[in-house]
């Protein structure tokens, strides 16, 4: 049988106190309160084990100390957003962050951004971090919301009075094709479910790094019933490269998935880097080389410039963040296949292909 709930009004007749002074002391409101009374209702709260009803106590208070974190439910997460590698990591640094500096967390999934603006004021929240919606979507936020807020990955053209911590994109990119041109690979092929935004910066970026080497991209689908009937059929023209460089680590690992399921070994047939340094990058076989984004500097960072927007001393409008590269088993030297293009290559010129 389930134990009664003890309530303020229980701790009151026990005590021979009013309820409005056990109310009072709960809520830190004992300005009026002797210490001594203080004392014998905290000591009853914590014998009873009475368990404080938050909603209350934060609708009391003239701050809620709650921030919210919404993200876009965006149709490829095929209603998986909270598993995805890189929205999990940066809600765990969030959380860590936000405890510390003595906030509640809300986290809300969301399709619709006007939304946002309705939880927002039920919760009565101190500030938001957003992950994942538009532009144009940021931006009538801001005309509608006065609390503040800061931006994960905003692809914003002009931020206005909106605060966009964002890494260097591009950079990581130049950095993953630097290595693999560093490594002997001259034929890449970058994979993505788009070319534009945030995914197009990184592939721009790794096609300057490869210099003057050859880098295709390859558009897959979003969902994952067709990007396996996509590779089913695509299979032969990707291996005709000696790498391929995905946007996000979890492409990269489903590739390597997918070549390994057609007996082909990673990375003595090809070589795979990824993007994001998910935590489970150490765990698969081999483990996958990537560009790193550190989650828990940008997490220090959206907690210090929510206090300082809300204290209106902040004034910055955007942040990059610098990435890294890790690197781990899934790249190497490229063996026979480049012999075999450049022979194959040399024929054709010739007029020799069988082709």
């Amino acid at each position: 049988m389930e134990a009664k709930r003890v309530r303020i009004i229980d701790i009151a007749e026990e005590l021979g106190l009013s309820t409005a002074t056990v109310s009072n002391v709960i809520h830190g409101k004992t300005k009026r309160v002797s210490g001594e009374t203080v004392k014998r209702v905290q000591e009853l709260l914590e014998k009873r084990g009475y368990i404080p009803d938050m909603a209350g106590i934060l609708l009391a208070q003239n701050s809620s100390g709650i921030v919210g974190v919404v993200v876009n439910n965006h149709e490829k997460y095929e209603g998986r957003v909270l598993e995805d590698g890189f929205i999990s990591a940066s809600l765990n640094a969030l959380s860590a962050e936000l405890d510390k500096a003595g906030y509640f967390m809300l986290v809300k999934v969301l399709t619709d951004w006007s939304e946002i603006v309705k939880v927002a004021s039920m919760w009565n929240m101190e500030g938001l971090v957003i992950i994942g919606f538009c532009e144009q979507e940021y931006h009538k936020l801001r005309e509608k919301m006065h609390i503040p807020f800061v931006v994960y990955d905003g692809y914003l053209k002009e931020t206005g009075k909106i605060c966009n911590l964002v890494i260097d994109n591009y950079g990581g990119g130049f950095i993953a094709g630097e290595y693999l041109r560093q490594m002997g690979h001259k034929r890449v092929l970058c994979i993505a479910d788009n070319y534009i935004c945030m995914d197009k910066e990184r592939i721009d970026g790794l096609r300057d790094g490869i210099k003057d080497g050859m880098a295709d991209f390859l558009q897959i689908p979003q969902k994952k019933e067709e990007r396996d009937v996509f590779y089913q059929g695509n299979l032969d023209k990707i291996i005709e490269y000696t790498a391929v460089f995905a946007v996000s680590d979890f492409y990269a690992a489903e590739l390597i998935y997918k070549l390994q399921e057609h007996g082909l070994k990673v990375p003595e047939d090809m070589s795979v880097i990824g993007f994001d340094d998910s935590f489970w990058c150490e765990k698969v076989y081999p483990s996958l080389s990537t560009i790193r984004q550190d989650p828990g500097e940008r997490a220090r960072l959206a907690v210090s410039i929510l206090k300082e927007m809300k204290q209106g001393v902040y004034e910055k409008t955007s942040v990059i963040l610098k990435t890294s590269l890790v690197k781990r088993g899934s790249v190497a030297a490229p063996a026979w296949k480049d012999k075999f293009w450049e022979e194959h290559t040399k024929l054709r010129k010739k007029g020799y292909s069988n082709e």
